[in-house]
């Protein structure tokens, strides 16, 4: 693995430092830099963009290909041929469940979706307009509280417990953070329903009458959190690593992980697509719009099209668009701004500006108009990202924690004042 050197020529130096190159399974090689500090010396790399934090066996993204893999397996085949929960096993377990295993992890989660019910005091506890992110911040750090009895992280056990809670109780919160922001009593899961089903249902069905689950629609759910459910070291997962690093509890450490999704360039942007679409307003200023994007002097940018690792046409979202136009036919909806954004659609992919700039609508994009058109406001678009990432998370954290790690300590290039001595507050 690091039978290929490196050398570094440094000023001063009486002799080059050799360092190990290490090599993946798949991807680019890696220069290995950890005896660099025995020199005095540390690498300046702003935003990570050149830096492997860990060693991981989880996914694989070639951005220049457009290529995401789970334990090997290409997106597309898991979308179109598996479902959620079966990704679920297979981003925990490393392998595809045989039909025992699938049915015994289906039961667990089932059994795991309840929420202790002293939470809906936690949740009284918040303004009603509070955005649900912000919810789901407090309460899934507060799951420690609660589940206090497999907290142990050198515990295997209490490490796979502990996944099947979040995986399990993760849409049963985001529902209860959707019906306490519009003022409707919880709605408690259905052990009968599949797990994208049961969440609708929990979102939309009151006390005062059945509410029937549309199969369509709870298969582009499923679609959304499988497609959202892993995507290598990207600014959320990494802050979980680096929260599991201190040996914090894994409730914690995913809560870490949906603060840092809330950010507008991450898991905020889907909202950001429907704000843009609605500053739009109307398909007649489309063009305007779409000018704006190009002049280099205008700060406006479109949202949802290009994406920070994908310079091709991102995997997911090919397979969201068949789902969003599976979704809209099945409701027949007309909105204005679904027009606007199924003409923006056709613009990116046949105009040569935004081909050369390899700027093509990506999963956000679609996700956003799929849970427009299902009646699903836009504050709780990253609620839904986060629940579908949580095995993600998990998985993540574990492969870090039984593996062997060592506490994130990034360095820094100082640029502050140099030493001065304290002077006295009479003297200055």
């Amino acid at each position: 693995m690091a039978d290929k050197k490196a050398t570094l020529s440094v000023h001063g130096a009486n002799e080059p430092l050799e360092l190990p190159i290490l090599s993946g399974s798949e991807g680019s090689d890696v220069i290995d830099i950890n005896s660099l500090a025995q020199h005095g010396l540390f690498t300046y790399d702003p935003g990570f963009v050149s830096t492997a934090a860990c060693m991981s066996a989880i996914t694989y993204i070639d951005g220049d290909k457009g290529v995401l893999l789970h334990r090997g397996y290409p997106i597309e085949q898991l979308a179109e041929h598996s479902d959620y929960l079966e990704l679920c096993y297979l981003l925990l377990n490393g392998e595809l469940p045989k039909r025992a295993e699938r049915e015994a992890f289906v039961e667990v989660i089932k059994n795991h979706t309840m929420v202790h019910d002293q939470l809906r005091n936690l949740f009284s506890g918040f303004r009603r307009d509070a955005h649900p992110m912000a919810i789901m911040c407090g309460v899934v750090g507060a799951l420690s509280a609660f589940y206090h009895d497999s907290l142990d992280i050198d515990d295997a056990e209490h490490r796979t417990i502990t996944a099947h809670r979040l995986i399990a109780k993760m849409p049963t919160l985001a529902a209860m953070s959707y019906k306490y922001s519009i003022g409707q009593p919880f709605v408690y899961p259905r052990n009968d329903l599949d797990y994208a089903a049961n969440f609708l249902h929990m979102m939309f069905a009151t006390p005062c009458e059945e509410y029937e689950v549309n199969p369509v629609l709870a298969k582009a759910m499923d679609r959304i959190f499988l497609l959202h459910a892993d995507h290598e070291q990207n600014a959320s997962t990494s802050t979980v690593r680096l929260a599991g690093s201190t040996g914090a509890n894994p409730f914690a450490c995913i809560a870490a992980g949906i603060a840092a999704l809330w950010g507008p360039a991450h898991g905020g942007a889907n909202e950001a697509v429907l704000d843009m679409l609605g500053d739009i307003g109307d398909e007649k200023n489309i063009d305007k719009f779409i000018a704006r994007a190009k002049d280099p002097n205008d700060t406006f940018r479109l949202m949802g099209f290009g994406h920070r690792v994908y310079k091709n046409y991102d995997p997911r979202a090919k397979v969201m668009q068949e789902t969003c136009r599976e979704v809209l036919d099945e409701l027949g909806i007309e909105d204005p701004m679904l027009r606007i954004a199924q003409r923006l659609e056709k613009i990116a992919l046949e105009d040569e500006y935004f081909i050369e700039r390899r700027l093509y609508p990506n999963v956000d994009f679609y996700t956003g108009i799929i849970l427009k058109a299902m009646g699903i406001p836009s504050t709780m678009f990253t609620v839904i990202f986060a629940t579908g990432r949580t095995p993600g998370w998990i998985t993540q954290w574990i492969e870090m924690i039984a593996g062997g790690y060592r506490i994130g300590r990034p360095r820094q290039l100082y640029t502050g004042v140099s030493r001065r001595d304290y002077v006295p507050l009479a003297k200055r």
